[in-house]
This record gives C-alpha cells, structure tokens and sequence, in this order.
C-alpha cells in the first residue's frame, strides 16, 4: 500500500532534531506523498524549503487563524511571491478560528478572504482551518467561491460542515482524533462520499491511538486508513488507493 499525508507539519521544531531521518523513515514505510503545512510566513518558507529538498514533500503557505499577528500586507505580498514556487500546492492552512481567539473574528473574517482571493490569482485550492465558527466558514465560502475548491482539514465532526462543504465541492480530511476512545465519529465518516475523502496526521499532533502521548508522523497515517476502512466497512487497501487518489487529485500533483 502506498499512502498520502494530506497535512503533516515537518516545519515544526519538534523535528528539528532528526528531520532528516524522519523524512526517510515515512517514505520507507509507504508514505510516498506528503505536505507540510504552513500557517505564517516563517513556517511557509521553510515547508518550501523542506519540499525542495524531498522530491515526495509537497508544500503550502498561508497564515493560519491562529498566527493572525503575524499578518501584515507586506508578508501578504512575500506570501504570494512565495505561493509562484512549484512546490507549492495550495494555500493554507487558513481559515476561522473562535475557540482559541474570540476577540478578533472580523479580522479573521478580513484575513481570510484576502487569502481566498490571493488563491485565487494563483489558481491553487485552499486548506482550511475551522474551529467553532461552522457557519460563517460556510458564508465565506459561499459569498467568496473559492475556484480550485479545497480541504477541510482536520475536519470537525460537525455534519452541516461536512454536508456543506461536500456541496460546495470540497474535500474531507480526518485526522487522528477519529481514533480516540472518546471520538463518535460513524456518523461523519459515513457522510463523506468516497471521491472526497482524505487523510492526514497533523503531525506532530493529534497522534492516532494505540500511540496517544507520543509525537506524531506519518508513519501513524495507516492508523486512520484502518479506522476508515472499518467504519466503511471496506478494504484498508480500498481506502489507501481512494485517498491517494483524491489527494493526487485536489492538489493536481
């Protein structure tokens, strides 16, 4: 089987130790495509730096709800510069954050349809962050059409998200957190259609069980393959194929 990490974060400093071997380890292990994510400007130029140097590394850049401090129009601009380098495959992860910050959601609004529209003049889809601000992730959307379409990463188990953002043509993407023991998530899962699903780790977050409590790669991404598969009642091998695809697909590698 050969897998695709839709979201992974080797841009974080956790890796900054042992990068390197990492990056060899999950290619050993069937992961033969990822992308790390950024989320303000520093981190974007080095998940480009880090996909120029890994042929299997793909990249994103964007500012993300929770680095809002870190937006000016001058980094907009060597945002978009940046967003011109080839291995550049979206922009992201961007979006609406209100549980972590409830006091500046009409910049976060701002912030993230200035975004949108720079994906747009690059012709790239988007990756989302949402959390608590379902409905006017949805508005946004609707109001500013987003022309390559995108990816709910990280997709809360919301179903009016999921029913949403499938009508409007975007891709679901569940991480780790479907694992917990805790987590309920049948009833999203079974909403997404097969041609728009995807898979991530989040890394180094959100690591899957039976590995809770250690740092996260994507080497663990099988874990969420699995749990689909059996909530699916399907193949792993099914959802390894699918997911690879779609994710090929939505970033046009």
């Amino acid at each position: 089987m050969e897998f695709f990490d839709s979201h992974a974060h080797y841009n974080d400093e956790r890796y900054d130790e042992d990068r390197e071997i990492i990056l060899r380890e999950i290619y050993a292990s069937g992961v033969t495509n990822a992308v790390c994510v950024g989320y303000n400007f520093k981190k974007s130029e080095l998940a480009v730096k880090i996909a120029q140097s890994h042929d299997f590394i793909y990249a994103t850049c964007g500012i993300s709800p929770n680095d809002i401090e870190d937006f000016s129009e001058e980094n907009l601009k060597k945002m978009e510069r940046l967003a011109q380098n080839k291995k550049v495959v979206a922009i992201g992860e961007i979006g609406l954050d209100y549980y972590w910050n409830k006091d500046n959601q009409n910049l976060q609004k701002e912030i993230f349809i200035q975004q949108i529209q720079m994906a747009n003049r690059q012709n790239k889809p988007i990756v989302i962050h949402t959390r608590d601000a379902v409905m006017d992730t949805i508005e946004i959307l609707k109001t500013y059409p987003v022309t390559k379409k995108g990816i709910f990463h990280c997709c809360p188990l919301n179903p009016e998200l999921i029913k949403e953002g499938v009508k409007l043509g975007f891709y679901i993407s569940f991480s780790g957190n479907i694992t917990f023991k805790n987590a309920k998530p049948e009833k999203a899962i079974a909403q997404v259609p097969l041609e728009r699903l995807l898979v991530e780790t989040d890394c180094p977050y959100l690591t899957p069980e039976p590995f809770r409590g250690k740092r996260n790669d994507s080497t663990k991404v099988k874990w969420i393959v699995e749990k689909i598969a059996q909530l699916k009642g399907m193949p792993k091998e099914e959802i390894a194929r699918v997911t690879y695809r779609n994710a090929k697909r939505i970033f046009e590698i």
